[in-house]
């Protein structure tokens, strides 16, 4: 049977060399671990990952946690996250580890049971639900040592590593689009106070909102978690108060496609009566009628990062939280017909 001593040899290289190249370690240049992995082929050489694992202390697997999320149906799980779940999956075959997916409902104690459980060399949690019941979890892994990385707000505390979107730029966009289409009275659907992510959503708002010179009405903003029930109903008691509205910014795309809904339901057209624009560009705001305009997050690129994130960090590599650009998609549900829109 070839040995990685074989491989080595031919190669030019040392063992340990090749042991980082067929782990896809960057630290070995990428010509020489294609012409590494190359020979390996030739070889017919495979890694017997169990005496691997075992001189390293590691299991060479990742936790990708999905937390629960109120959804319309019985998942529990928002839809934005499932789309990061291709590109994690594919970043750790190319890394040379396994992917453990768990869903993880937030009355467990499951940051106890990871924690020295050795299931995984490190976790990737995606989701929370509300933020301020989620966050001594955190604090938990933090005091335990535990390497994870989350898809979020950096926060000031320093709750682990996060890999998140430029959220402040994203909701100044949106509102920037919209007193552009003539809007004027730009209704907020969102739980700033339950998510970091929406409150940096909301400074978008409140900043583009100031920069055109109109009045941060407190009227124009309503509590909606992230489901079209939510986003229906924060629509509706808006409508039954008596708020005026030309327009509403939905912070998730759920809460949006649910206001459409109920815009629908109260025979309002949408845009001409009130223009609607959501947050993520999930695939159902493509399909919806009309197609919603909505800030588009790059999840391929999140995937990535979180993966590369969390293998540096178990390597006892430096890691730094990242904000990736977000950018507006303009669709029929935010322009009056006969203007440009995707």
């Amino acid at each position: 049977m070839p040995t990685s001593l074989d491989i080595a040899q031919l190669a030019g290289v040392s063992q340990s060399t090749v042991s980082r190249a067929l782990r896809g370690d960057p630290m070995v240049n990428e010509k020489t671990r294609d012409r590494i992995r190359d020979i390996a082929r030739r070889l017919d050489y495979t890694v017997d990952k169990n005496a691997s694992n075992l001189r390293l202390q590691q299991t060479r697997t990742l936790a990708l946690l999905f937390f629960e999320d109120p959804t319309s149906d019985e998942s529990n799980i928002n839809p934005f996250f499932l789309s990061m779940q291709g590109s994690i999956a594919r970043v750790c075959s190319e890394r040379g580890y396994d992917l453990l997916v768990s869903f993880q409902q937030m009355s467990r104690n499951w940051h106890a049971e990871y924690t020295g459980s050795h299931k995984a060399d490190g976790l990737i949690l995606l989701g929370y639900g509300d933020f301020l019941d989620y966050r001594h979890k955190l604090d938990a892994l933090v005091q335990s040592g535990t390497r994870f990385v989350r898809w979020g707000s950096a926060l000031p505390d320093r709750l682990g590593v996060s890999i998140g979107s430029d959220n402040p730029l994203g909701g100044r966009m949106v509102t920037e689009h919209l007193v552009a289409q003539g809007r004027r009275r730009i209704a907020f659907l969102g739980a700033p106070e339950h998510s970091p992510e929406v409150m940096e959503r909301y400074r978008g708002y409140e900043a583009a909102l100031r920069t055109a010179g109109l009045e941060i009405d407190p009227a124009l903003r309503i509590d909606a978690i992230t489901t079209e029930q939510s986003g229906h109903d924060a629509v509706l008691s808006l409508l039954d108060r008596g708020v005026a509205f030309d327009a509403a910014f939905g912070a998730s795309d759920l809460i949006a496609i649910g206001a459409m809904r109920a815009l629908a339901d109260r025979g309002l057209r949408v845009p001409d009566d009130v223009a609607v624009v959501g947050f993520d560009d999930i695939a159902m705001a493509r399909s919806v009628h009309p197609p919603l305009t909505t800030v588009v997050q790059d999840t391929r690129r999140a995937g990535r990062l979180l993966v590369e994130a969390l293998i540096n960090l178990i390597e006892g590599k430096p890691v730094h939280a990242t904000r990736l650009p977000t950018h507006l998609i303009v669709r029929r549900s935010s322009v009056a017909a006969g203007s440009t829109a995707a």
